[in-house]
This record gives structure tokens, sequence and C-alpha cells, in this order.
């Protein structure tokens, strides 16, 4: 049994381990995942290892056990490699659902912290706000206007109130109005939604538009492999009648054509480039996203956090007495504490508890809470002075609580004028306001703070600096082709001081009200010229959301409450706060902060521009490096020669290609350029008709260089198995070169600079391997490969190494912008 546990004490950290280690995890039985042998099966499914395991039985059939030997261990080598490519990607995305996973509020050795949801235990005391997901089945000790949304269970979408004292709060349901605190009675599998909740397990994830696409181009070139299979087949069988033959010829040839490499490309770095992203502190919960970020035209911002640090501390206190001593702000700032729940993560709550700490103040008994609501900017608490007295304490805005204490003209304009002054240094400014009570039953408390004789107290201003990098990260935005623009429920003047000091344009400053006055076009109009929004509501987000969508623009929004869901959900690219955002903002965002900076923000548009430019890049190399294996193995046909290329020479450039796409390509870092060149089109796919002819081009040229090293070495005095050795190092070196023309960099020097580790690991390696099954007698064989004469060998590696180089200089700018045009790959 477990002991009895204080909602205020919680456990302490040694039972909540020790309960976790007992119990296990609060998580639900793990979505199903694909283990080691149902990965190795889907790959031993691939077209392209069945097929060589079709040439492995045609050279057994023809009595070459060797032959077939060497191809089946080839086998093994190409199911290992995609195995370990697959679960890489496995691996990253494990790790981001790790990252991604809800949070809890919890009380542990009597202090409020946040951990991961799956860490709370049986016996924690959780603390409950709007827009938190209930981590566990728990018992409610505790709250004030709590409700929760429980249509996860029951169907119904109407809020359920919960009542202190023993309501259970389940499991995954949502909190949308109030905060409490409760204790947790059960775990994972054991809740409610545990128990009815085995269906989770077979849900799989949508693929992406971009998924979609590559479906396609895989699905095309697999026809067209196919067909040319067939027709080499044929005419090579009736042509020679080498009917054996033809079929290795055939298998070569669509093994050569196979595009197996496309779906690699997506997963490798889709999965490796949001946990790259993770790395920088924004969690990836939608790879589209990735896709979207480098279109991104406009970005939406909240202030406080994410352009500022969100540690306020007080700056000022203007009481509203005349008095001017010590004791009138000290007065001022116990009332202010006083306005603030037991347990709350507000920053200026926080600052304003910081700021009493050392204050000798007795604790006093709470009687009730008046919590904040859409129409009035006010909290206020009741506590108990004496046997006969209660104390009022509230605090808001200042124009709010101006109208509730009721001030004269020329009070009012001095408090506001106050409250200006204050908020154009930008400094957050609140007003505190606090009324004397009689005691009696709970009904005598006013019913409204409107019902209240509220007496104003003064103002109390709140610093919160801009954070470090955030005028560099504007300007970055700016240079990248992205309008910033602020929106922040502060005052004018406060939002005008923090967006100057960041670098955006103020001069026309506009109020969330005048949103709502616009019409259609004259919000279009306000969107296109303004920067900076002040006093702006959730729903106001949304509608500004909706107007630059319908310009055309691509849009990134921040947000981290419950009513920004629907503005992030909206926006082209939701990003929620992770440090304080509610989990309805990060389930309804496609990223998630982990430190809620703006710098994080642009760099992550710099970062996902990468990862596209990069899929990019490994797709153009995809398309030119098979134009010359797939030329080579059609060749013979057309000059009446023996095959140069049998599918294990096939085999050992998958070997190079294989790697350069899911290593060399994923790790280029990024172009110079990468945010000084204005945003891709959003429906721009990832290969114009140029690019594609550019990258079949380049390929074209480079079989014609292996083709040339082919006709004139056979032109010399040398045996079949030195051509054939002297042509393939001819394709392996050209293989590299395609690879170094890919890469980031507009001259050769640059390109070879650029640091990417994984590219001269893949060249040095294919070079080894090439000089042992070119040189080595126990392994040339198997190639069919005789040693050929080391300067000739010297000479075809040189050759397509100088025809990339000269490629290389006819095209100086040679990654090419996004494509525009309509005919494009997918």
């Amino acid at each position: 049994m477990n002991a009895p546990v204080s909602t205020n004490v919680g456990l302490s950290s040694a039972q909540a381990a020790a309960r976790l280690r007992r119990d296990g995890p609060n998580a639900l039985p793990a979505p199903h995942r694909r283990s080691l042998l149902r990965i190795a099966l889907r790959v031993v499914a691939e077209p392209m290892v069945l097929l060589l395991v079709l040439a492995s039985t045609v050279y057994f059939a023809l009595g070459d056990a060797g032959e077939a030997a060497m191809l089946a261990g080839s086998v093994v080598v190409v199911i290992g490699m995609t195995l370990y490519q697959e679960q890489r990607a496995e691996h990253a995305l494990e790790a981001l659902r790790q990252l991604g996973s809800p949070r809890a509020h919890v009380v542990r050795d009597g202090v409020p912290r946040v951990i991961a949801a799956r860490d709370v235990v049986v016996g924690d005391a959780i603390l409950l706000d709007e827009g938190d997901r209930v981590p566990a089945d728990a018992s409610l000790i505790d709250g004030v206007a709590l409700q929760a949304d429980e249509s996860l269970l029951t169907g119904e979408s109407a809020p359920v109130d919960k009542e202190p004292g023993g309501a259970t709060m389940h499991a995954h349901t949502l909190v949308v109005r109030g905060h409490g605190r409760a204790v947790v009675t059960a775990i994972g599998a054991d809740t409610a939604v545990g128990r009815i909740g085995a269906s989770l397990r077979e849900l799989r994830p949508e693929p992406t538009q971009l998924q979609r696409q590559m479906r396609g181009v895989v699905l095309l070139f697999a026809l067209l492999g196919l067909a040319s299979c067939l027709f080499m087949t044929i005419v090579y069988g009736m042509t020679r009648g080498d009917w054996p033959g033809a079929v290795l010829a055939g298998i070569t040839l669509a093994i050569a054509n196979i595009p197996e490499e496309f779906p690699v490309v997506l997963t490798v770095f889709l999965a490796a480039g949001a946990w790259r992203l993770a790395q920088q502190h924004a969690l990836v919960r939608r790879s589209a996203a990735i896709e979207t970020l480098g279109a991104v035209t406009v970005l939406c911002t909240d202030k406080t956090g994410t352009l500022t640090r969100n540690r306020m501390a007080v700056a000022t206190l203007v009481p509203g007495t005349s008095a001017s001593a010590g004791g009138a702000k000290d007065a001022l700032l116990r009332l202010a504490a006083l306005a603030c729940p037991a347990v709350s993560h507000d920053p200026m709550d926080l600052a304003l508890k910081e700021a009493t700490a050392q204050m000798d103040d007795a604790v006093l008994p709470h009687v009730h809470e008046y919590p904040l609501s859409r129409a009035l900017h006010v909290t206020g608490h009741v506590w108990t002075l004496g046997s006969d007295e209660r104390l009022l304490a509230c605090k808001g805005a200042p124009e709010a609580v101006a109208t509730l204490c009721r001030l004269s003209g020329a009070e009012r304009q001095s408090a506001h004028a106050s409250a200006a002054a204050l908020a154009a240094s930008g400094l957050r400014v609140l007003a505190v306001a606090s009324a004397r009570l009689r005691s009696g039953a709970p009904d005598a408390l006013p019913a409204s703070l409107e019902a209240a004789n509220l007496q104003w107290e003064g103002l109390v201003a709140f610093a919160d600096p801009l954070r470090d990098g955030v005028p560099e990260a504007v300007a970055d935005a700016r240079a990248a082709g992205v309008r910033v623009i602020m929106l922040t429920g502060d005052h004018a003047e406060t939002a005008r001081s923090i967006a100057c000091e960041a670098g955006l344009d103020a001069s026309r400053t506009r109020a969330g009200s005048d949103l709502d006055e616009a019409s259609a076009d004259e919000l279009a109009q306000i969107a296109q010229h303004t920067q900076v929004f002040a006093r702006v509501r959730p729903e106001q987000k949304l509608r500004l959301v909706q107007s630059l969508k319908q310009r055309g623009e691509i849009v990134g929004m921040t947000g981290d409450g419950v009513n920004d869901a629907p503005a992030l959900m909206a926006a082209h690219v939701g990003i929620a706060m992770g440090e304080r955002g509610t989990d309805v903002a990060r389930e309804a965002a496609s990223i998630v902060l982990l430190d809620d900076d703006f710098v994080t923000i642009v760099r992550t548009i710099g970062q996902g521009r990468t990862i596209y430019d990069n899929i990019r890049r490994a797709m153009r190399y995809i398309l030119a490096v098979h134009v010359p294996i797939t030329g080579l193995a059609l060749l013979p046909l057309f000059v009446g020669s023996p095959l140069l290329l049998l599918p294990l020479h096939v085999v050992f450039l998958e070997l190079i290609i294989d790697p350069a796409c899911a290593f060399v390509f994923e790790r280029e870092p990024p172009e110079p350029d990468v945010m000084q060149r204005p945003p891709r089109g959003l429906h721009a796919r990832l290969l114009s008709l140029r690019e594609m002819l550019h990258s079949l081009s380049t390929g074209l040229a480079m079989l014609g260089v292996v083709a040339a090293v082919y006709l004139l070495t056979e032109r010399q005095d040398l045996a079949e198995g030195q051509v054939r050795a002297l042509t393939f190092s001819a394709l392996v070196a050209g293989n590299l070169s395609l690879i170094v023309l890919y890469r980031t960099g507009n001259t050769l020097v640059e390109t070879l600079r650029s640091r990417n580790p994984a590219f001269w690991a893949v060249a040095a390696s294919s070079l080894v391997l090439l000089m042992l099954v070119t040189f080595l007698p126990a392994l040339a064989p198997y190639f069919q490969f005789a040693p050929p004469p080391w300067p000739l060998w010297l000479i075809a590696l040189a050759l397509p190494t100088v025809i990339a180089a000269w490629l290389h200089l006819l095209q100086p700018g040679h990654a090419p912008p996004a494509p525009t045009r309509s005919f494009e790959l997918g």
C-alpha cells in the first residue's frame, strides 16, 4: 500500500524513483514499431535484393559456384547496409518521440517541477492548469472553476465540471478551464484510457506530400527499368543466342535502373534532419514542416519569452498615494504578491514572489480566487486578515483596474500617463488594487470584481530584457526574405520599445482592436504594412494568419496558449513554445521550440533550407549517376562486345551510391547564401525540368568519358579482363566525381575544402576496395578483372576527374535556385 501523500510536499525523489522502478513508466503500450526481423524481411523483399538473388541462382545454374557465392555474399552486405540505415532512422525517430513526450507539473520534495509525463508515478501530487493534458488518472484534491474536456473517453464535446474532494481526472483528458491539484491513482495501461487504448498500437503516420511524390517517381523508374530489362534480355538473346547471358544482362540493367536510393534519401534525411533540428532546440513533430520551413515568407512571433528572456524582475514601483517612502512601496509590493495564486508558473507572479521572499510576513489563509477572464484582464485573491476582516488583492491591465476602481477623470489620466511612461521604457506594467472585506460566509463575498469596492494602490513595472542575438536574428530573417511580425498582448508602448530594440519597424504599431474593426481588404493592407501589433488576442492572431495566407504568404506562427491552437494549426508552420507552452499548443504545432528562443526559430529556417537543399543534391546525384551505369550496361548491345557490367559490379557501385546518399549529402554544410536568398515557392517540387536535364546531361558527359576509356583501351593490346577493369575503374572514378560535382561550394576548391568527413571516408574506402578487386589475385577473378598496367589505370581514374572539374567550372553557381517550372520531378 502507498502511504498518503501531502499535495503540498508531494513524494520525495527517492520515493518516486522506487515507484517508477516498481510500476514502470507512465506510458500506454508503445505504438507498433518495426523489429529488426521485420525490417530485414522488408529489405529482402526489395526488388534489387530479389534481382541479386535471381542473378546468384543463374550463376549456380551455369556452374559458376564462385561467382554465385560472391554475389550471395554481396546480398548480405546490401541487406546489412540497408538495415543499418533503417535502424539509424528508427533510432532518430524514437529519440524524437522521447523528446516530444507530454510533460507534467508535479510537486517533488516540496518543490513544483516539470517532468516527462512517462515519469509520473502513483501517489504523485500533480498541478493542473488551463491547457494541460492530465498525465494520469488522478483524484482531484482542490481546484478553482476546473473543467475538463473528456471527449476522448465519452465522445461528449461539452466540458465537464470537476469538483474538489475526489472527482476523477482521467489521463489524456484536457483541462479547459481553471486550475487545481490532484493525486495520481493509476498510470499507463491501468488508466481508463489505457484499458481501452489497444487500438493505438495500430496507428500509422500518414506519408508526407514529398514521400507520395517520391513513390510516384520510384514507380515510374521501376517500370522503365523493367521495360529496359525485358528489352535487353530479348534483344541480347535473339542476336547472340546466349539466353543465360541475356538473363544476366537483363538483371544487371534492371539493378542499374532501380532507384532504390530515392526512398532511402527521404527516410534518412527527414529523420536525421529532424534529429539535427532537435539538437538545435527545435523539435519537429511533423516531417512536412521540414519541407515547408524553407518557404516561409512571414514569421509571426510573440514577444514575451520569444524575443525577450521571460525572466521578469520587479523594476519599478509607483504607489498610488502621495507618499513616496519605502513603506508605501513595500505595501504595494505585498499587495501585488497577494494577488498571485499560491502556485504559479507566470513569470510576473514568480518575480513578485521572489521580490517578497525576504519579507517577514505571516502566511495568510486563502479564501477565494477571482480568475482571469477574456472579458476582464484582472485576477484577484481573497485572504483572511483576522477574525473579522478579509483582504481582496487584485492585479491586471492598468486600464481594466482603473475602470474597476472607478477613478475620476484626472486620476485615470494620471494613472494612464504613468503606465504609458513606464511602458515606453520597455517595462511590463500591472496595476494593483485592494479592498477590505468583512468576514462571513463565502457567499458574502462580492460576486465579481466589478462588485467590489476596489481602491487604486499603484503600478508595478517589470523588466524583461531582449534575448541575446535577437537583433542579429531579425536581420538574418530580413536578409532571407522573411518578414517578421511581432504579436503581443502587451501595451503598445511596451511592444514598440521592444520592437525597436529587436530591429523591427515600430512606426506603424497597431492595436488588436484594429483587426476586429477592419474589413477583409483593410486587414490585408494592415497585415502587409505593419510589423508590430499590441493588445492582440488569440482569435485576432488567427484572423491575421488567414489574411496573410490569402495574400499568398507562407506563414510561420508562434504560440503557447490553448487559444493559440487555431492560429498554430492555420499557419503553414505552427511553432509552439516548449518551456511555457500548453500541451494543446504543442499538439497543434508542427514544431516545438525547446528553449522558446526567437534566435532558434531563425536558425531552424536556415537548417530547414539546408536539409531541403541536401535532399535536392542527393536526388540530382542519383539521376546523374544512373546514366553512366545504365549506358555501360547497354553499350555491349550496340558494339557487339561481351558484357562489361555484371551484377557484382553494380553491387560494388551501390556500395558507393548508398553511403553517398545516406551520409555524404546528408552531412553537407549549408551554402554560404542559404539565408541571403528569397524563400522558395511552397508548391515548388524537388527538381525542375531544367535541373533534371542538367543532371541527365552531366550523367551523359560522364558516360561519354567512361565509354571513351573502354573504346580506347579495347584498341590496345590488352586482355578482356584488363579492358573491363580499366572501364570499371573509370566508372567508379566518375561516380566519385559526380559526388563532388553536387556537393556544396561554388568552386571546386570551395567544395573540396568544405568540411565533410563522410565524403573522404567514402572516397578513400571506395578507392581502396577498387584497388583490391582490380589487382588482388584472390578477388579479381570474381569480377572478371585482370590487373591492368598502372599508368593506364591511373589515366582511367584521372579522365573522369578532369571532366568533372571542367563541368564544375562551367557551372560556377552549380546549386541552382529552387524550381519554378511547372514540369517538375514528382
